[in-house]
């Protein structure tokens, strides 16, 4: 009985706890912020009201306090303790009517990308610093 005493003290000094291969902690998939696709924002369009685009993309993730004409829109998957997916749009207003959109999305290498596919033609590509020009 003392040597399991013993044994089982040294084992919870150690820093080193074998683990036996393919076994590891569960990770759940976590999926936080505002799911904005390219088709939700190719319908944006130049002049639109706030409530037109909060209907369009869904309440804003971040509406700073001390930049009130800009909305951020972010998006974070993660899969297995993992980043997947990434996302980041934001929109500028001015005189409470849309002016631009900026941001992206960011996907994996092996995941096929379908925004620059589902975009008309009609959209113009993004111009310098990720801003997306508005069809008019």
């Amino acid at each position: 009985m003392p040597k399991l005493i013993l044994l089982a003290l040294l084992l919870t000094g150690c820093n080193y706890v074998p683990m036996l291969p393919g076994l590891s902690a569960h990770r759940i998939d976590i999926q936080q912020g505002n799911y904005v696709t390219q088709e939700m924002v190719d319908r944006l369009k130049p002049g639109m009201s706030r409530s037109q685009v909060r209907f369009g993309l869904g309440t804003p993730l971040v509406a700073d306090l001390f930049h009130p004409d800009r909305w951020d829109y972010v998006f974070v998957l993660q899969k297995k303790g993992r980043i997947v997916e990434q996302r980041r749009i934001v929109a500028v207003f001015q005189e409470d009517k849309l002016v631009r959109i900026e941001g992206g999305v960011d996907l994996p290498k092996d995941a096929p990308s379908t925004a620059q596919s589902a975009a008309p033609q009609s959209v113009a590509k993004p111009q310098a610093a990720g801003a997306i020009a508005l069809p008019k």
